[in-house]
């Protein structure tokens, strides 16, 4: 599928992390904790060849002084933060604080996973004020 890199920077990644995540979800059903689903999906993306990070650690700056860390879930390909969840359904605080963890880390696309419900439910956030990285 094609689509505008400047409106969907790494479009090609986010599709092979879905179809990941679904693969997960067929498996293991919905409701299990977050935890659970980030594990396979750690094991899901290294049968697909992709790489990742798990529970990467970015410093948290206030006025400059340092204030504590983020913890993502996961990064895939050095580009794309995925935040597991298992909630109802993916709301407006999901969505900033996907924001917030891209900020932080100067990554330009996050993808919000929800395990909760009968089909995967997901959804794509992108800081377009970053340069595609």
């Amino acid at each position: 599928m094609s689509f505008d890199a400047t409106r969907y920077p790494h479009a090609d990644l986010t599709e092979k992390i879905i179809g990941a995540a679904m693969a997960v979800h067929r498996a293991l059903g919905p409701g299990l904790d977050e935890k659970i689903y980030e594990n396979a999906l750690g094991i899901e993306l290294t049968a697909q060849s992709l790489s990742f990070t798990q529970q990467q650690q970015f410093p948290v700056f206030y006025r400059e002084q340092s204030v504590g860390k983020l913890i993502t879930d996961l990064i895939v390909g050095d580009r794309v933060i995925i935040e597991t969840k298992v909630a109802t359904a993916i709301c407006d605080i999901h969505i900033a604080q996907t924001l917030s963890y891209l900020s932080i880390s100067g990554l330009q696309v996050g993808l919000i996973l929800n395990f909760k419900t009968a089909s995967l439910t997901f959804k794509r956030v992108a800081n377009i004020y970053l340069k595609n990285q």
